[in-house]
C-alpha cells in the first residue's frame, strides 16, 4: 500500500506548510486535563520546523456547532504545544479571517502558528461538498504544501481533511503513518496468539470489528456495557445492567460463528453488579449468571467485570503476542468499578509482542489510571479512525492522500 509521505514534497525551508493535527484534547475550566493529542502531534511540526517550513497548525475542538465559542477555543492547545516545542506558537483568534490572515503574513521561517478552532466555521463539516470546497480554498491560501496528520478525523471527509488535501501538494505526516503501521500490523499477518480485548457501552458500536476481526483473531474478550448482550444472548438475566435487545440475535450468530472458526470467545464470569449508577452506590460481586441474585434483585446492573473475570482476562492477554483493545471494561471514571479496566492496562504493559490502546475512552482510561503512554506498544489518537480501519472500511482522509 501507497501513502505520499513529507519526503515527496521536497525541500520545503521557507515554504508555509498547513499543518492538519488534531488537537481535539479534553478541558476542563479551561485547562487541558489530557494532552496525548498535542503531545502526538509534535514529532511532525518538529521535522517541519526543523528543515525551515513555515508551520500553519489547523485543527478541530469539540462540536461548537458552526461558530465561534470561548469554551471550544485552540487557545490552551496552542500554550501546550508551545510548551511541548520549547519555543514560542502564535496563536490567530479565527481561522480565515483578518487575525489569521495577519499571522501568517508575520510568520518567519522555522517559526509555528495556531488558527482558531477549524469548527467554528459551519463549512468545515458541511455535506455539501460545493461548501466545504470554498472553505477549504480560503484554508489553501495560506499553503505552499498541506500535511495532514490528524489521524482522529480520517474517516470524516470534511473541508480540512479532504478537500484542502486535494487542493494544495500534500502528504501524510508521521503520526499518520505510525497509527498505519500499527493497523496494518494488527490486521496483516499478526504475530500470534492474537487477543482483541473489547469493551465500552454498546455492541451496537463493534458490531463491524467483530465480524471483521473474528476470522483473523485467536480469542475475542468482551467487557463493559456490551457484555450483558453477550450474557443475555446465553439466556441470562442481566437486571437493569445495560442491555441491547435488538442485537440479542446478531451476538448469538457471532458466539455461533467463533465456535465454527475455533475462536475463543472468553466472556466474564463474575461482575460487579451496584444498587445504583454511583461511586457511592452499594455493590458486590456476583457470578455473571446470577446477576440479580443480590439484594438489589432486578433493578441492580452492572458496572464492572469482577476480580476473577479480570485475572483470567490478564491471563489470555499476558500469554498474547498482538493485543489490541478498545473500550473500557466498566465504569472507570467511579472508583469502586475501575479495577477491571485497570487489570486490563496492566496486563497490556506485560505484553511480549505488540501491544495496542485503540484510542478514545481506552486512552484516556490509562492515563486517568496513572499508567504511562511509554508502558504500551502503541496508544491511538483515533478510536471512530481505528475501528473503522479495522472493519475494512475505507476512510476518505487516507484515499486522498494515496492509501488504498
Amino acid at each position: 500500500m501507497t501513502l505520499r509521505t513529507i519526503d515527496s514534497l521536497g525541500p520545503l525551508g521557507g515554504t508555509r506548510v498547513v499543518v492538519r493535527c488534531d488537537l481535539n484534547v479534553p478541558l476542563a475550566d479551561g485547562r487541558i486535563t489530557d494532552d496525548g493529542r498535542v503531545r502526538a502531534s509534535v514529532p511532525t511540526i518538529t521535522a517541519l520546523l526543523e528543515q525551515g517550513a513555515r508551520v500553519i497548525v489547523i485543527s478541530h475542538l469539540g462540536r461548537p456547532g458552526g461558530a465561534p465559542d470561548p469554551k471550544y477555543s485552540l487557545a490552551p492547545a496552542a500554550a501546550r504545544l508551545g510548551e511541548l516545542l520549547g519555543r514560542p506558537v502564535a496563536f490567530a483568534t479565527d481561522t480565515v479571517g483578518e487575525s489569521a490572515t495577519a499571522a501568517v503574513d508575520a510568520l518567519g521561517d522555522g517559526e509555528v502558528l495556531v488558527l482558531e478552532n477549524l469548527r467554528f466555521n459551519p463549512e468545515e463539516t458541511s455535506k455539501d461538498a460545493a461548501e466545504r470546497a470554498v472553505f477549504a480554498g480560503k484554508l489553501a491560501e495560506f499553503a505552499d504544501a498541506v500535511v495532514s496528520d490528524g489521524f482522529g478525523v480520517v474517516h470524516r471527509k470534511q473541508a480540512s481533511v479532504y478537500e484542502l488535501v486535494e487542493a494544495r501538494p500534500s502528504a501524510a505526516g508521521l503520526l499518520i503513518a505510525a497509527e498505519l503501521d500499527v493497523l496494518d500490523r494488527l490486521t496483516e499477518n499478526p504475530e500470534r496468539p492474537y487477543a482483541v480485548v473489547l469493551g465500552g457501552s454498546k455492541v451496537s458500536d463493534k458490531l463491524g470489528v467483530i465480524e471483521h476481526l473474528l476470522p483473523r483473531v485467536d480469542s475475542l474478550l468482551i467487557g463493559g456495557g456490551m457484555l450483558f448482550t453477550f450474557l443475555a444472548a446465553q439466556g441470562h438475566k442481566v437486571g437493569s445492567s445495560l442491555l441491547e435487545s435488538d442485537q440479542i440475535e446478531t451476538v448469538q450468530g457471532y458466539l455461533a460463528e467463533a465456535e465454527r472458526l475455533g475462536v475463543q470467545i472468553v466472556l466474564p464470569t463474575d461482575v460487579v453488579v451496584a444498587a445504583s449508577f454511583s461511586a457511592d452506590a452499594d455493590h458486590v460481586v456476583r457470578p455473571a449468571d446470577a446477576i440479580e441474585d443480590t439484594p438489589f434483585g432486578a433493578s441492580g446492573l452492572g458496572l464492572d467485570i469482577g476480580p476473577d473475570t479480570a485475572a483470567a482476562f490478564a491471563d489470555v492477554i499476558r500469554s498474547s503476542k498482538t493485543v489490541f483493545w478498545n473500550g473500557p471494561m466498566g465504569v472507570f471514571e467511579l472508583a469502586p468499578f475501575a479495577a477491571g479496566t485497570k487489570a486490563i492496562a496492566g496486563a497490556l504493559t506485560e505484553v511480549d509482542g505488540l501491544s495496542v490502546v485503540g484510542g478514545g475512552d481506552s486512552a484516556a482510561a490509562v492515563r486517568v489510571l496513572g499508567f504511562d503512554d511509554d508502558a504500551f506498544g502503541h496508544i491511538s489518537t483515533g478510536g471512530g479512525a481505528s475501528l473503522e480501519f479495522l472493519e475494512g472500511k475505507k476512510l476518505p482522509g487516507l484515499e486522498v492522500l494515496g492509501w488504498q
